[in-house]
């Protein structure tokens, strides 16, 4: 065989055996969200809240979770975990959302994102950033995600 076959064949090869990247996805629309005082904190301890969410457009779920949160005046922190379980653009089941909120003096810093390894039946395999904006009292979000080729070509 040839140098020049044999380095198209390698190459061919090489294009085949690379995995490619997912497309990046988004789903967006509002939720609700209702958050229940559980235990109150001290005056520079956290308090712990409930969350409970309704996701609606192209998230339709639920999700429920845990929030540790200190303020002082216009500053403070908050992390949270969070389970939603529903529909991403049509495709069943359910993944883990990790919050990690400052304020400094007004100024947020939020950051939201799916935990590795948490998604299960047709979002088995989700990574992704949750983008969080509040407008007039409206919650908006933007998920922008990716899933496995096998997982995205499904429904």
């Amino acid at each position: 065989m040839a140098a020049s076959a044999i380095g198209a064949g390698l190459l061919a090869l090489a294009v085949f055996a690379s995995p490619q990247e997912p497309t990046v996805q988004h789903a967006r629309g509002t939720f609700t969200v209702v958050i229940t005082p559980e235990e109150e904190g001290g005056p520079a301890g956290p308090g712990r809240m409930r969350l409970e969410k309704i996701f609606q457009g192209d998230v339709q779920a639920t999700g429920v979770g845990q929030m540790l949160a200190t303020l002082q005046g216009q500053s403070g922190a908050y992390v949270a975990m969070e389970r939603v379980e529903g529909t991403v653009n049509g495709r069943a089941g359910g993944f883990a959302l990790v919050h990690r909120g400052l304020m400094d003096e007004g100024r947020q810093d939020l950051t939201i994102a799916v935990v590795p390894g948490s998604g299960s039946g047709e979002l088995a395999g989700i990574i992704g950033v949750f983008h969080l904006t509040i407008e007039g009292g409206e919650h908006r979000y933007d998920l922008e995600y990716r899933l496995p080729e096998a997982a995205a070509d499904a429904p």
